[in-house]
């Protein structure tokens, strides 16, 4: 099982910045994939960014495509997600995600099978 700590979130006005960090612990491998999705009231989860084990693969939703950038850290196990130029749309709980194995369905939430808790993210305009 793996556990993981999400960091970051918070409230900014349009056109700021935030830094999502995400920690894994546990048996994770070195095959894996690392992602962030985010869910807004009344809406479904969707996928955000994610990104394989060595950090040779990145992958975005075409929302923030240019703006949010993500990153890992292989020996911390740790994925970072840098958001930039937010908007009021990127409001949303913000939460991490690790899958065991790389996978061609990154965007997929049922590729995953470890999630963190969330951590809120609110762009005022």
């Amino acid at each position: 099982q793996v556990q993981l700590v999400e960091s970051g979130g918070g409230l900014v006005h349009a056109g700021d910045s935030l830094r999502l960090s995400c920690a894994a612990s546990g048996r994770t491998g070195n095959k894996y994939l690392m992602a962030w999705f985010r869910q807004a009231p009344g809406k479904e989860r969707e996928f955000v960014a994610a990104i394989n084990w060595g950090g040779t693969s990145t992958y975005y939703a075409d929302s923030v495509k240019g703006r949010f950038a993500i990153s890992g850290d292989n020996v911390k196990n740790t994925v970072h997600l840098q958001m930039n130029r937010l908007k009021p749309e990127d409001t949303a709980v913000y939460t991490c995600a690790f899958a065991v194995l790389d996978s061609i369905h990154y965007a997929q939430v049922y590729s995953y099978n470890s999630w963190g808790q969330g951590t809120q993210v609110t762009v005022s305009s």
